[in-house]
């Protein structure tokens, strides 16, 4: 063994996990790429070459290409979450009474598994469930059905989205500012400075990586919905996310090809949507101190 080569060393640690990431990561993602040109049912052996026509029909379709609006509610409903997780880990990096109680309330949301939430607000939004009966405490009656539109239904279930994930970003954002010298604060204050002061020139530069981290998150987490929409509502009224439909593609209607260009078409989208983040808002390294 001591004649063995020592660049060799540190592949032979990286074996397994390399191991592992091609055998359930990049093998079914060209699996899916080579799925998705053809008319594969997913049962039967056979398949048929049928070149970019799953494609066409995704973006040709409109019960196919309504997803893209979805996914607009909850784009909206991202921006909401971020603008509040930093609203909230800026207040609370502060001294603030009952800030490690509100900590706990702000991430809790997060601990609470997907399908379970579902349910919960399933509940909470019916016709004269939790909703409707906190408004009436407080005079608000309404028959308003707030699932039965496709605006409400997309509302409630993009609000939802942010009650869920907001904790999370909060975590993100708050471990990133506490990260930041606390003598920068020290002088800001001997200088006078307000805490919008201080937010704009010490904290904003400061956790600017952790802020783009945060928007890449949340923009593919906004097109990759599946969980809320699928329980709450199964997609219908207009709730369809590009997850539900492809997992309905291939598992109700057995168009397995047209599922995997649906997911190709929605990984690309993801990428490009990084890619072009990534080079509008360039990650260049901050030093504060």
């Amino acid at each position: 063994m001591r004649n063995f080569p020592r660049a060799l060393t540190p592949w032979l640690f990286l074996l397994a996990p390399l191991a592992l990431l091609i055998t359930f990561t990049y093998a079914p993602i060209v699996n899916m790429v080579a799925y998705s040109f053809t008319d594969w049912d997913g049962v039967s052996p056979e398949l048929h070459y049928t070149g970019a026509r799953n494609y066409t029909e995704i973006f040709t379709r409109q019960d196919l290409f309504e997803v893209f609006f979805v996914s607009g509610y909850y784009l909206a409903a991202s921006a909401v979450q971020i603008v509040a997780a930093l609203y909230f880990a800026t207040i609370l990096s502060f001294k603030t009474r009952f800030r490690n109680f509100f900590k706990g309330v702000l991430f809790f949301p997060s601990l609470i598994n997907g399908v379970a939430i579902g349910f919960v607000f399933l509940y909470f939004f019916q016709d004269g469930g939790t909703l409707d009966t906190v408004l009436r405490l407080f005079g608000v009656h309404t028959d308003h059905a707030w699932l039965g539109t496709p605006f409400s239904a997309n509302t409630s279930l993009a609000g939802v989205s942010v009650w869920r994930y907001l904790g999370l970003n909060f975590v993100l954002f708050l471990g990133a500012i506490q990260s930041v010298p606390g003598e920068l604060y020290e002088a800001a204050e001997l200088d006078g400075a307000s805490r919008w002061q201080q937010f704009r020139h010490i904290i904003a530069p400061g956790i600017r990586p952790v802020v783009t981290l945060t928007v890449i998150l949340s923009v593919s987490g906004s097109l990759s919905v599946f969980e809320v929409p699928y329980i709450m509502t199964g997609g219908a009224t207009g709730t369809e996310t590009f997850v539900t439909q492809t997992v309905k593609l291939a598992f109700r209607y057995n168009k397995t090809g047209l599922a995997s260009a649906a997911a190709v078409v929605l990984l690309l989208i993801v990428l490009a949507v990084t890619w072009l983040q990534r080079r509008l808002v360039p990650d260049d390294r901050v030093d504060l101190v």
